[in-house]
């Protein structure tokens, strides 16, 4: 079966709660992972933007992406996941907002490789058009800074992966895909050991 048949790339319903929170542990470990409780939030404050896809033919889910809509000025470049997302409840979810703001892209580890990254993508960049909104942004990770960070400032770094010179798995993916980055910040993500708790802010602009 050709790969756009075998995925359904749809909207996250509250069934698929568990399969997503199996995917998030298996991917990220129980300290970065969802819970149901902020999943359940998530899909009751704003249902278009949650997406997922599911393998047809195995019948499981195989990558989701989460997102809000916020006024960024309220937050600013020095914000912190926990901040801009309410700890993952998004009970500060603006739909006056201009910026749609993603906070998860996953893909199930037996599934990379086959442009699933790229699909939760496009499909968080309709939902940026279908609500008329400016820009996207989300803090990126930066997951083999920690392999150059003897060598390399954060900074000097992420300007060696923008000139294609190292290869980061995600910042290459995130520019590869449109976007661009506004500025680095720390602290984003504490538990982010790899990054050094670093995270770069990637802009999308809808023209």
């Amino acid at each position: 079966m050709p790969k756009t048949e075998k995925f359904l790339l749809r909207k996250t319903r509250h069934d698929d709660i568990e399969e997503i929170v199996q995917v998030s542990n298996l991917v990220f470990g129980p300290d970065i992972a969802f819970i149901p409780e902020e999943l359940e939030s998530q899909l009751s404050i704003f249902p278009e933007g949650q997406v997922c896809l599911k393998d047809k033919v195995e019948d499981r889910i195989v990558g989701f992406c989460s997102s809000l809509i916020v006024n960024f000025e309220e937050y600013g470049i020095n914000h912190s996941l926990d901040e801009i997302t309410d700890n993952n409840f998004i009970r500060n979810h603006d739909p006056n907002g201009k910026t749609l703001y993603g906070f998860d892209v996953t893909v199930h580890p037996d599934y990379r490789g086959m442009g699933l990254g790229r699909k939760l993508y496009e499909a968080r960049q309709e939902i940026c058009r279908t609500h008329q909104l400016d820009n996207i942004m989300f803090g990126g990770r930066i997951p083999n800074f920690h392999k150059y960070a003897d060598k390399l400032s954060v900074n000097e770094y992420i300007d060696q992966v923008i000139k294609e010179k190292i290869y980061d798995p995600v910042l290459t993916f995130q520019l590869r895909n449109g976007f661009n980055v506004v500025a680095v910040m720390e602290n984003y993500l504490p538990e982010d050991h790899e990054s050094l708790k670093y995270a770069t802010l990637m802009e999308w602009i809808n023209h």
